[in-house]
């Protein structure tokens, strides 16, 4: 039986940019609505991401979708599509 060899899709994330003060760096926060185990109450989880950004394209508070790419430094390993 043959196998055919599937290619995953890198991960992709919606968020917003919090931060340009770096260059060819942006920092975007991506946040995420989900249910506490023991409590049951929903609740919002915010997690920042560093994200190369060629050019500086991205202003602060503009909706961005970001991807993962292989790492472009120590804590920078997603890319900017848009």
């Amino acid at each position: 039986m043959e196998t055919t060899p599937t290619t995953a899709k890198p991960q992709s994330f919606k968020g917003t940019v919090v931060k340009t003060a770096m260059t060819d760096t942006i920092t975007v926060a991506v946040s995420r609505y989900v249910k506490h185990p023991k409590y049951k109450k929903y609740q919002t989880r915010t997690k920042k991401f560093l994200v190369h950004d060629e050019g500086n394209t991205a202003k602060v508070g503009d909706q961005v979708t970001i991807v993962a790419c292989a790492p472009k430094s120590k804590r920078k390993s997603f890319t900017l599509v848009k």
